[in-house]
This record gives C-alpha cells, sequence and structure tokens, in this order.
C-alpha cells in the first residue's frame, strides 16, 4: 500500500509539514515522487516512520535518531524489543508517580494521616533512576560493577529535598561555567579547572565515594559513548572532549 504525505500524516498522527522536514534532513525520504510530484510512500517508509515516532517519544534528538537508523549494523527487529523494554520502564516510572500523587491526595483529604517528606519526592527520584538506567545503565555497569552502581541508585533514592535542590543547581552550574571555559580553548585554564572541580561536586551527590580514577575513566566515557557525547555537544561540538581533558588535568590521569 501507497501514501502520501497527507494520507501518512493522518494515519501516524504527524503533520505534513513534519514530513517535508524528515524529507529534508533524509532522515525519511519518499519511495519515490510521482508525476504530480508528489511523494510517494510504501511500506519499508511506513515502517521506518514508526521507528522514528518510537525514539521520539522516548526523548532521542533526530540527529541521534538518523545516526541509529542509517547505522549498518541497525536491526529493526532488536530496536522494537529495546523500544518494548524502555516503554515498559517508561510505564513504571509513570505508575511511580501515580501512586505517589494518590498518596498525596489521600494525605489532603484525611485518609491518610502522615507522608513523610522523603514519600513526596520518591516517586520522581525513582523515575530519575529508572531514566538514567534506560540510557546509561548497561554501560555503567560494565565499567563499574552492579554493587557500585546499586549504590549510587540508593544514595540517589536518599536524598533529601535540599540536597535534590542542590544537585540540580550544580548540574546547571557546570554546564555553563563549562560553556564559558570551552571558549578559551585550554583545558588547563582556571575557568576550565573550575569546571572539573564543579563536576566533582556534582558526582559527590551521586557517588558513594569518590575515586580520581574513576572521573577521569567516567570522562573518556563522555567522549566514548554517543550519547553521553551528544549530550554534552549539544550546544557546542567538541565539548565532550574538552570537558574530558579538562579532567584528566584536575585528577592527574594525563596521557
Amino acid at each position: 500500500m501507497e501514501y502520501t504525505v497527507q494520507s501518512l500524516g493522518k494515519l501516524a498522527g504527524v503533520s505534513t509539514r513534519t514530513l517535508r522536514y524528515y524529507d529534508e534532513i533524509e532522515l525519511l525520504k519518499p519511495a519515490r515522487i510521482n508525476s504530480s510530484g508528489y511523494r510517494i510512500y510504501g511500506q519499508a517508509e511506513v515502517d521506518r516512520l514508526q521507528q522514528i515516532l518510537f525514539y521520539r517519544e522516548l526523548g532521542v534528538n533526530l540527529e541521534r535518531i538518523k545516526d541509529i537508523i542509517t547505522a549498518p549494523t541497525f536491526n529493526e527487529a532488536d530496536a522494537l524489543k529495546e523500544h518494548y523494554t524502555q516503554l515498559l520502564d517508561k510505564r513504571a516510572q509513570l505508575d511511580a508517580l501515580i501512586a505517589n500523587v494518590e498518596k498525596t491526595i489521600a494525605l489532603n483529604e484525611g485518609r491518610i494521616s502522615t507522608m513523610s517528606n522523603t514519600e513526596k519526592f520518591e516517586g520522581f527520584k525513582q523515575q530519575l533512576i529508572d531514566e538514567n538506567e534506560n540510557k546509561y545503565g548497561k554501560q555503567i555497569r560494565e565499567k563499574y560493577g552492579d554493587e557500585q552502581v546499586n549504590k549510587s541508585n540508593q544514595k540517589l533514592k536518599n536524598m533529601t529535598q535540599d540536597e535534590h535542590d542542590e544537585v540540580t543547581r550544580l548540574t546547571q552550574e557546570v554546564i555553563s561555567t563549562l560553556a564559558e571555559a570551552f571558549k578559551t580553548g585550554d583545558p588547563a585554564s582556571e575557568a576550565a579547572q573550575k569546571a572539573a572541580e564543579l563536576h566533582k561536586q556534582w558526582l559527590s551527590y551521586y557517588w558513594s565515594e569518590y575515586n580520581k580514577e574513576a572521573h577521569a575513566g567516567l570522562a573518556q566515557m563522555y567522549v566514548d559513548d554517543e550519547r553521553f557525547k551528544a549530550y554534552y555537544d549539544d550546544k557546542q561540538p567538541g565539548t565532550a572532549q574538552f570537558l574530558r581533558d579538562a579532567i584528566r588535568i584536575y585528577t592527574g590521569f594525563k596521557d
């Protein structure tokens, strides 16, 4: 079965403008252009659009989606299994938040008498843990081991609201300081070393104990793993490598 831009957009619930943009950036090209100049999409394009929308639902940016689905190693069956697992994780996150809201409503209505401040934010912290596991869990566990990662997750679950607010503030400060330091082009500069120090402070809220070698190893992962790299390079390409070099200097683990 074949579809025009309009019919495919209606089928998938996306705008024709979106489909034209996907064509423009070569993310989803039509199977052919008919004699009237209309884009025509076949079954292969329908299946590819489904994959694109799955990744979009999971928060993956278009550039990264293009890299994934055009890679020679891309396997649609494996991708669907991964989507399934990630969507189950997402449902579990929503279930935790729903349970949190239900308990808060019960407290407000007087059906239960107490709800600790820790409980009030438990669903949000579990959501963060699940998201991190979903995105980076496999690589982090392979590198640092289950025990270390489980300790880190437990530390996050025990985090107070004040600590959560502080780590959120630190996250933004790391990003802004790193952006300014990147302009110097020198990972040994005062600004770059300040970014490395702030990054260490940020890690202290997640790691059970700080280790310079592990810090340097994590910084290398920011370059080696495309997902970490995409996060830091989002505004300025080369930022992940710059941060790695700054942290290597900070920790003393230079080449």
